[in-house]
Parts: C-alpha cells; sequence; structure tokens
C-alpha cells in the first residue's frame, strides 16, 4: 500500500467529479464565453459576498497576481517570515512586482497587529525607504504547520491597514481548512480583506486552479495580469467543473482530514524517534526526530515502508492529510510509526 502524504496536492478527481468535469460546457475563456469558468466565478464570489473572481492555473499566479495589481515597483509588502509568498513562490514578488518583502517575526506563520503596527511605523516612507502598500496573510499557514489565524486579530491588522492605507491581501490556499476548524463563514473573510486568493487543488481535491476574489475594479486589474504572466486560457471550463464539485461537496469532509492528522500526531508522540510534535489544527503534522538520527534516514526509512513525506528544512518533517488518504492508510500509518 503506497500513502503519499507530502502534500495535499497528491489527490487525483473522484469519479463524481471526472463526470462532471466531462459534461462541463465549455466556451473561449479568453472571451469571457466559458460558462463553467463563469458559473465557478459567480459562485465563489457570492459565497465571499465580494464582486466578483477569476480563475487561475495555479495558486502562485493568483497570489502574484494581488501582488501586483496593489503595488508598484519599488513598494513595500509587509508578511511574516514564514509566509508562502515570500518563501515558495520563487521570489515572485521581486522578480514580477519589484516589491520588498518586509518580513515580521510571528509564531508559526501569524502575527499580531501591534507587531504590524511597530513594522509600519518603523519604516514611515520617505526618500530612503520603500513605500509601504500591503499586508499579506497566509490561512491557514502552511510553514506554520497548518495554524489558523485568530480572526479577531485580523480584525485589529484591518483596522492598521485602513489607517496607514495599505491594502489587504489572504493567501487563501487552505483558507477552507481554517473555516471548518474555527466554524467560520467565508462572509466574514470577504468583509475584511481587498483580495483572497482560493486554491481548489489542495484539500478540496479538484486536479488544477486557484481563484482571486476581489472588487470589480481589482479584478478588471488582475484579467490584464493574469494575461501578461501567461494564464489566459481557452476551454477551461472542464477545469472550472472540478472546482465547483469541489466546493460543492468537499468542504465539510475536511474535517475528517483535521481527525486523521491529530491521530497521526499522538501516534508521533508516542515514537522514541521523534522529538517533538508541532500542535495540530488543521491537516498539516510537522514534527522534528531526535538529535542522534538523520531526518533523511527517518524520511527513507518510511519511504521503505510505502510511505512518503516531505522535509521543510530547519529539521522540520511534514505530513499532509487529504481527501485519497483513507482509513486503512491511516491505520497503515499508525502501525508503521509503532513499529519503526
Amino acid at each position: 500500500m503506497q500513502i503519499n502524504l507530502i502534500s495535499d496536492t497528491v489527490t487525483k478527481p473522484t469519479k463524481g467529479m471526472l463526470k462532471a468535469m466531462m459534461e462541463a460546457e465549455v466556451g473561449d475563456d479568453v472571451f469571457k464565453s466559458d460558462p463553467t469558468v463563469n458559473k465557478l466565478q459567480h459562485k465563489i464570489a457570492e459565497m465571499f459576498g465580494m464582486e466578483d473572481a477569476l480563475f487561475f492555473p495555479s495558486g502562485t499566479m493568483a497570489n502574484q497576481t494581488a501582488i501586483k495589481i496593489h503595488t508598484h515597483h519599488g513598494d513595500k509588502m509587509f508578511c511574516d517570515k514564514y509566509a508562502h509568498v515570500y518563501n515558495y513562490e520563487g521570489g515572485g514578488a521581486a522578480a514580477n512586482s519589484g516589491v520588498t518583502s518586509h518580513l515580521i517575526d510571528g509564531q508559526r506563520g501569524t502575527f499580531t497587529a501591534k507587531q504590524l503596527q511597530e513594522a509600519v511605523l518603523g519604516g514611515r516612507s520617505d526618500i530612503h525607504t520603500p513605500y509601504a502598500r500591503l499586508v499579506a496573510l497566509e490561512n491557514t499557514t502552511n510553514k506554520g504547520g497548518g495554524t489558523c489565524w485568530d480572526f479577531e486579530e485580523i480584525l485589529k491588522i484591518r483596522k492598521v491597514c485602513t489607517t496607514n492605507n495599505l491594502a489587504l491581501h489572504l493567501d487563501g490556499a487552505r483558507l477552507f481548512n481554517a473555516l471548518v476548524a474555527k466554524k467560520e463563514s467565508p462572509e466574514q473573510y470577504g468583509e475584511v480583506f481587498d483580495t483572497i486568493s482560493i486554491c481548489l487543488s489542495k484539500g478540496l481535491g479538484a486536479p488544477v486552479g486557484s481563484l482571486l476574489i476581489g472588487s470589480k475594479s481589482k479584478i478588471e486589474q488582475a484579467l490584464r495580469v493574469r494575461k501578461i504572466f501567461g494564464g489566459a486560457m481557452r476551454q477551461v471550463g472542464y477545469l472550472a467543473a472540478a472546482g465547483i464539485y469541489a466546493l460543492d461537496n468537499h468542504i465539510d469532509r475536511l474535517a475528517i482530514d483535521h481527525t486523521r492528522a491529530k491521530i497521526i500526531g499522538a501516534a508521533l508522540q508516542n515514537c522514541a524517534l521523534v522529538k517533538n510534535v508541532e500542535p495540530i489544527e488543521t491537516n498539516i503534522v510537522i514534527f522534528n526526530v531526535i538529535d542522534s538520527i538523520n531526518e533523511q534516514d527517518f524520511i527513507s526509512r518510511l519511504n521503505d515502508a510505502g510511505i512518503g513525506l516531505i522535509s521543510m528544512g530547519q529539521g522540520k518533517l511534514r505530513m499532509v492529510t487529504h481527501l485519497d488518504f483513507k482509513e486503512e492508510m491511516l491505520e497503515s500509518l499508525v502501525h508503521t510509526i509503532e513499529h519503526i
């Protein structure tokens, strides 16, 4: 039995999703005439109570487009030191938008409004410093181990942004995991953020695609940037149909992934080769092995047992539960950890 816990991006479309894809009505999306794409964009915008949305081939492109429409070359973006937009998007903020990233030293990918306020006040713009334009949050935090933001803290951050004329973007690659875990609503987030990116190909189980949500004017700007980035697509309704199916069928079941992640975490805590397991809120499990063994050796041992996981660097190992990780796989994994 092969068990792939490298990421929640490894899932395959379900039979129901494949059926929806094959039956999709399509058109040319560059001319805004793909009815299934239009339906998906309208659906997600309505879900979050925002004006408009745009379909992208990847979450990175959606995030990088958001950064570009909120900033100008030479501007500054505030984000956590663990932020995906800084660590895992190929330096896109600098390469695509000429943006400097001001990294905030938060906790597991989240920071406080007080920390943001201090960072803003400490870098008041003059001829020597970049203009402060944008704050980017990530929920859940990837490198932070699936941590969910405290929504009350987000509201405080929104006030700092409003006071200092800063745009607020949310990298919501795993936002639905946070919504399920915290029992929050999409509308709460739509009221706070200027733009939100939503990934369909992680916990929601679609094969490809992300969405950017925002005002009509921002999405109109995003449409042009997506073209510049090479993201304009034609009969992409086949992929949009998968996204619609995911939103209709795969949100509530994310709670199952969260439960299974906690069971894995408990097994790891009882494993003699594991030094510590970080707190588990959603579907990401991050842990460290004891100092006397090499983390690559530990990975190899699990690989030999048919279990895939990944290193996050700095001694952190990661497992991610997902749609294709079934109960019998969980039992096999726990057994392996107990006897490794």
